[in-house]
């Protein structure tokens, strides 16, 4: 079930909103773990059980590093067997293909591949839960007694499947008590819609571009980066989208999400970039695997081979094909030579600029190819192996440019910064507000008729 389906949006969520808020305070946690067990089950029954047994794993863990806070080794222990559960779960279901092939394509074996299904949104659920155990043994957080709340915590629905990665200190305050006012709901339904138009108008359009040109059999280098350019918009508003929904449903719901995504393609350099693309995950592996490595704090030299260490693990994360371990490794790369060389403050900002985006758009293409004979020759298209250009290139490019202007701009802080500067001024400030709702009205029947009619509707990130 994905956010941007009729059974959700006609069925699912207006069903549980009207429960949600028609029971007592106090029952409103076991409606949204209802609901977001039925959620998960829509998709893949089968695997609650694996959703239960990583839950169980780590709030009994939690429990016991409490108990035995004053017994270094024994909690140590624990919080290394959640770690442990978690990974292996992850090893088993995500990347035991990837084992099994490698392992035959080195040795020559005809070892067989696991029949194992990826379970909707492991890459979360695991590091939510793994977070929670290592916070508890750092005393950061109080470990959680309520098991309801505990699993409210890790199955809620709005973020369950596709992040943003939410800690347990982000949340534990709400889980046990949370207000909900009417301006906050009308806030967070419009971050809702807001996030719904990118899925629908945005990134569902531009995508059938991508999905054109990734098919054809040869490609000019026209065609090339107009096929980059489609996957990288696809892909920002397919995922930024899939997050403002779940921020806005969350507070809907009294609860306060992290931030994913902070107008990245507008960046000075890959450093910028990924404090502005997927937050949750970058703070994520700051925390637990970028300063228990020792960060910066032990010299340059080590430093780097953090940064990488980090860097690969998170391409690993995004999916188990060489493609994203490159994909991880080229931006650890990049990485590394900025902290050591600077090269982006040594350029005029637009030359800053204009270098960041063409370096992310190659790693768009080292991300979005699982091939890597077909990326190789992506990757030498770019550069004119075929011509530059053609009729068919010419065509794709005037019937997309309209949904590429609007792309464009919609990723840039165009209308953040026109309310702020007309702040001040309250008549103009209603004449774009109240602009804005009509024009938010208008775009709620464009989606809704879009969403009846069109069966093109993919979310990239179910895969990872």
């Amino acid at each position: 079930m994905v956010f941007s389906g009729i059974p959700f949006l006609f069925y699912f969520l207006p069903c549980f909103l009207a429960l949600y808020f028609v029971v007592p305070k106090k029952a409103r946690n076991a409606v949204l773990l209802v609901f977001s067990l039925v959620f998960y089950a829509w998709g893949e029954p089968i695997y609650i059980s694996l959703l239960l047994i990583s839950s169980i794993v780590d709030y009994t863990n939690g429990r016991l590093i409490e108990r035995f806070d004053d017994k270094v080794a024994v909690k140590r222990a624990f919080m290394c067997l959640s770690v442990i559960v978690n990974l292996g779960l992850m090893g088993v279901f995500k990347y035991s293909g990837l084992i099994v092939e490698t392992t035959n394509s080195l040795l020559g074996t005809a070892i067989s591949a696991p029949g194992v299904e990826l379970p909707l949104g492991i890459s979360f659920f695991t590091f939510q839960t793994m977070s929670y155990s290592i916070d508890v043994y750092r005393k950061d957080v109080k470990a959680e007694h309520n098991f309801l709340r505990y699993m409210t915590y890790v199955c809620m629905f709005p973020q369950l499947v596709a992040g943003p990665i939410v800690r347990y200190s982000d949340i534990a305050t709400e889980l046990d008590d949370r207000k909900v006012t009417p301006s906050q709901f009308q806030d967070g339904f419009i971050r809702f819609l807001m996030g719904l138009f990118k899925k629908v108008l945005i990134a569902n359009q531009i995508g059938s571009l991508w999905d054109y040109v990734i098919a054809l059999d040869e490609r000019t280098a026209a065609m090339a980066w107009l096929g980059l350019v489609a996957f990288s918009f696809q892909i920002y508003f397919d995922f930024s989208g899939y997050s403002d929904m779940a921020v806005g449903m969350g507070k809907m719901l009294g609860f306060t999400y992290p931030e994913n995504f902070n107008y990245p393609y507008i960046c000075n350099s890959i450093t910028d970039f990924w404090r502005r693309w997927h937050m949750s995950l970058s703070v994520w592996f700051r925390d637990y695997v970028y300063i228990p490595l020792g960060g910066n704090r032990k010299g340059k030299a080590r430093q780097i081979v953090n940064i990488m260490i980090v860097w690969s693990l998170t391409g690993l994360w995004h999916g188990a094909s060489w493609n994203f371990l490159l994909w991880g490794m080229y931006f650890g790369v990049i990485l590394s030579l900025e902290k050591l060389v600077n090269v982006p403050k040594h350029l005029p900002k637009a030359l800053q600029h204009v270098r960041a985006v063409f370096l992310v758009l190659i790693g768009w293409m080292i991300f979005a190819i699982e091939d890597l004979s077909v990326m190789k020759n992506y990757a030498l298209e770019l550069f004119g192996t075929n011509g530059l250009c053609n009729s068919d290139a010419l065509f794709r490019l005037r019937n997309y440019l309209g949904i590429i202007i609007v792309a464009l701009v919609i990723s840039m802080p165009v209308y953040k910064k026109l309310r702020e500067k007309l702040s001040a001024h309250k008549t103009a400030l209603a004449v774009v507000s109240c602009a804005g709702y009509v024009t938010m009205a208008v775009l709620v029947v464009v989606t809704a008729s879009m969403i009846v009619a069109d069966s093109y509707n993919p979310f990239l990130y179910f895969r990872f």
